[in-house]
């Protein structure tokens, strides 16, 4: 008798992010310096950065206007009353030694943003995601290691002060992130919503973005969770999904060889494509939060609230919805649509001029992306108006120009050339009568080919209908010309 093959363990994995936005305020959280990047290190300092003893931190007005918002835009509840806390944390780049933060008494909790992925047939799939809370707090400057990536085999380190005390809010999700792919693009929505808003460029290769991952494995169908790791050094969204993944294989494979899961900080390392040790993870209780004693307590009023709540403008979920239901565009297009805010703008104010919706989804997704990606600028860079591009697809539909003439064109429309001075005697040539003679010049020219295709080869009537198009510098109609070609090749 065959002893039953055991039945292999499912496990998932149970996944929250942590995201740290900068906010694109001109001065910093508490004082007067500048947040510009990119300055000679120590320029961008004063003492309430430099923590320097007599001087107070003074909240800066816009930076709370910022985070109501993206807490509105979070579908997030707004607290009445919230405070500032002392973090008790040592930064070697943040001079106090200690961070204004919040702890629980937050400015907004209790939210949700709403993610979108395609499945294998191309139908968009829409997933809730749970926000915990966000809240506003102050950066920390910037190391930098001479002769190593980090401190370990480091000869010597520079501290940097310009980024302490820039704004920030930090932005937990709920644990209900279960795939790297998930997380990938919640990160990438909420990087859309923020840019959206204004209130953070959300540009993580200047570390205006920044996603720490909380990650643990279960067996499917427990119900408790497993021991938690974090990760963090993810500079990018595709990063973010290759760290989980390996650390869903790294963790499941621990579980089975009967090895403990410790809760700590790891790294991403990209060389490596690994996650590595870093820090034993602290606890809540090691930060001996308390009242920061020098800023007030902050109160929103109902009509400031309401103020703030009118200025938000239609936010990426709100348009996939509207492109796919009411403009009948694929997901696909109106994702790519909604990913900038400018180029939905663009897309709306040609709609808005006459455009097609979906002639001006393919002209702004493929022609005019691939020349925006080609040359490296964005949408506002281009001379071609809204307007102008409603008129080059009001001429195609209305066959005064074919699809081949307007792409021959559009190098000249980006720049800014108009639709009349582009295609000033260009209009096609749609009279048969017009038409015919000419189509019969170019088979009478070409009898070897006419014999050739008279004996089956077929495909060169293409070679005709591209003559006939020559001949008429391509304002022959293609769909007539097509129609006589065919008649007069098997006449």
């Amino acid at each position: 008798m065959t002893s039953a093959t055991p039945v292999k363990t499912e496990y998932e994995a149970i996944i929250g992010l942590e995201t740290h936005c900068q906010l694109s305020t001109n001065t910093k959280i508490f004082s007067s310096s500048s947040t510009a990047f990119g300055a000679d290190p120590n320029t961008n300092i004063d003492p309430v950065c430099m923590g320097l003893p007599g001087v107070l931190p003074v909240l800066n007005e816009k930076v709370l206007e910022y985070a109501v918002k993206a807490g509105l835009a979070l579908n997030c509840q707004i607290a009445k009353y919230s405070k500032f806390d002392r973090k008790q944390y040592f930064y070697p780049d943040l001079p106090k030694n200690y961070q204004i933060s919040q702890y629980d008494l937050p400015i907004a909790e209790h939210g949700w943003i709403e993610i979108e992925m395609v499945d294998a047939d191309g139908n968009p799939v829409q997933k809730r995601i749970g926000i915990t809370r966000l809240h506003m707090e102050e950066d920390a400057g910037k190391l930098v290691h001479a002769g190593s990536d980090r401190l370990s085999g480091s000869s010597y380190s520079l501290v940097d002060y310009n980024r302490a005390g820039v704004p920030l809010v930090e932005i937990v999700s709920e644990p209900d992130i279960r795939s790297g792919q998930e997380a990938a693009e919640y990160a990438q929505e909420l990087r859309r919503i923020l840019r959206y808003l204004g209130v953070s460029d959300g540009n993580m290769q200047e570390g205006s973005l920044r996603c720490d991952v909380n990650i643990s494995v279960r067996p499917v169908g427990q119900k408790e969770f497993g021991t938690k790791v974090e990760i963090k050094n993810m500079n990018s969204f595709n990063a973010i999904q290759r760290a989980i993944e390996y650390e869903i294989e790294r963790q499941i494979e621990a579980v089975e060889a009967g090895e403990r899961i410790i809760q700590e900080t790891r790294l991403w390392e990209e060389s490596s494509q690994r996650t590595i040790s870093m820090r034993t993870k602290e606890g809540s209780s090691d930060y001996r939060y308390f009242p920061e004693p020098d800023l007030a307590p902050i109160e929103v009023s109902d009509s400031q609230l309401e103020t703030w709540r009118s200025q938000l403008p239609e936010l990426p979920a709100q348009k996939r919805h509207r492109y796919e239901t009411e403009l009948g565009l694929s997901a696909y297009d109106a994702r790519v649509l909604t990913e900038e805010r400018y180029v939905s703008e663009y897309f709306e104010a040609a709609i808005a001029a006459g455009a097609s919706p979906k002639a001006a989804a393919n002209w702004i997704t493929q022609d005019i992306a691939a020349y925006l990606n080609k040359q490296k600028l964005s949408i506002s860079d281009i001379a071609l108006t809204p307007a102008n591009l409603a008129e080059v697809i009001t001429r195609i539909e209305k066959g005064k120009i074919s699809n081949a003439q307007a792409k021959e064109k559009l190098p000249d429309l980006l720049q800014g050339v108009t639709p009349e001075k582009a295609f000033a005697g260009q209009e096609l040539i749609t009279d048969p009568s017009v038409l015919e003679p000419i189509v019969d010049e170019v088979i009478a020219a070409n009898p070897k080919e006419l014999e050739k295709y008279r004996n089956g080869n077929t495909n060169l009537k293409g070679f005709f209908v591209g003559q006939v198009l020559k001949k008429t510098s391509k304002r022959a109609d293609p769909k007539l010309t097509n129609e006589l070609v065919d008649k007069k090749l098997n006449a």
